[in-house]
């Protein structure tokens, strides 16, 4: 998995709207998240949030009990200052998804777009569905945002994996029921498209 040292350079020399993947509102992820029905008190984590703005519509839609995790403390930095003393309602946790302990079955989604991609071995990405199951609750909510299989092959000039619906879900497994998909034509701040791909699933009962 890419480096803790790299993405704090990322986000030390460049604005947050000036990264390849920023959006000014992640219209696509709080839709999917809103059409779930999720109570105003459901726990949400957006893992590799870092200077997201999902968190602040998140907020602003009424939700109260959202962690954001991301390896990089510079990116967490920004997006703590930009949401000013809203900032103190929100969880931050500065941490490798890959390694981080999270509170058992305590979600009720799990947000994740542009991290799963980035997994190019396949014991990262069994490490990552396990802390999956870990960490939701089971009938919890999961959305996963990748590179569609024509989107670019690397990002932040790392290489990444790019997936279908189909293969994006069988990288979960059967433990997760996907409800449905969606691409999305993402623009960069420079100007050039990027193909993504969301898959969101139930996780069943069960363990890895």
């Amino acid at each position: 998995m890419q480096t803790k040292e790299h993405w704090e350079n990322v986000y030390s020399t460049k604005a947050a709207d000036e990264v390849s993947w920023f959006q000014e509102h992640a219209r696509l992820s709080l839709q999917i998240i809103r059409d779930s029905a999720l109570a105003p008190d459901g726990r949400i984590i957006d893992v590799g949030g870092g200077a997201s703005t999902l968190v602040d519509d998140l907020l602003s839609a009424g939700f109260s009990k959202i962690t954001v995790l991301d390896l990089s403390a510079a990116a967490l930095a920004k997006a703590k200052a930009r949401l000013g003393s809203r900032a103190a309602s929100v969880q931050w946790l500065e941490a490798n998804i890959l390694d981080v302990t999270l509170p058992a079955s305590a979600y009720d989604v799990w947000h994740d777009r542009a991290v799963f991609h980035f997994l190019t071995s396949e014991s990262e990405r069994h490490r990552y569905v396990e802390q999956v199951l870990h960490a939701v609750k089971p009938g919890g909510l999961v959305i996963v945002a990748t590179f569609a299989e024509d989107g670019p092959e690397k990002c932040s000039g790392l290489p990444v994996m790019r997936y279908s619906t189909e293969g994006l879900h069988a990288e979960f497994g059967n433990t997760f029921e996907l409800l449905g998909s969606q691409r999305e034509s993402h623009l960069t701040p420079t100007g050039k498209e990027q193909k993504f791909v969301y898959c969101f699933c139930r996780r069943l009962g069960g363990s890895a």
